[in-house]
Order: structure tokens, then sequence, then C-alpha cells
């Protein structure tokens, strides 16, 4: 087993091309949609370093896989932009559920919801 936890991340949506854009009008970087797999599985991966072997993506997977609440929470890397990406939140169609908030030594977070009610973290060292 390697020594890094997270390889891979999925939030589950209900409506692909509204949550792409969604992310993308946040975070201001482009997701690449995928085409559906066998099983009619469609994915917009985020950037990624595949060197780090860390990556996502958004998945409208049919029952593999419901969005909403009080499922697994991920932060999203956002360094030196969490004031930002929080601001642009609301206007993009989600809620902001926890403004910046320190957690010493380990930077400062932020939480928010999106389209389909997920909760997401977003890290920041500074």
């Amino acid at each position: 087993m390697k020594d890094d936890a997270l390889n891979w991340f999925e939030i589950f949506v209900s409506d692909l091309d509204k949550s792409k854009a969604f992310y993308e009008a946040i975070l201001k970087s482009e997701l690449v949609k995928t085409p559906p797999s066998e099983h009619g599985c469609e994915m917009a991966i985020f950037s990624f370093n595949q060197e780090l072997g860390v990556g996502g993506c958004l998945s409208q997977a049919g029952e593999s896989g419901k969005p909403g609440p009080g499922g697994t929470m991920i932060y999203l890397n956002v360094e030196g932009e969490l004031d930002a990406v929080l601001a642009r939140i609301p206007a993009a169609g989600g809620k902001v559920i926890l403004e910046r908030m320190s957690i010493p030594p380990h930077g400062f977070i932020g939480i928010f919801e999106d389209l389909d009610g997920n909760r997401v973290g977003l890290h920041s060292m500074s």
C-alpha cells in the first residue's frame, strides 16, 4: 500500500453539465468531460498532477452513487484563493456553510454546499 491515503475522489451529481459549470465557475479551472462508460457513468475530471497520483471527478453514476449531504467530506486545495473561491459560490448557485476558519497550524478551511447538496471543503495554508 502506498503512503498516500487518498488517490481518487468522486463527487456524485445529478446533472453533470450544470455541476461542471458550477465547479468551473467557482474554481476558475476547467474540468475535462469523459465519454460515458459502458455502464452509463459520466465524469468531469478535475485538473490534477498525475505524478502525485491524486485526482478526482464529478460523477453522474446512476445507482452506484447518489448526491447529497451526509456523504464523504472531501477538501479541494485552493491554495491562496480561499476567500476568492468562497466569494464566487453564491453567484454560481451554491451556498457557503462555513466561512474561512483557522485550523492552526494547518492553515484555513471553508465548507460549501454545491448544486446537489453535497458538502465540500476547501483548504488553503494561507
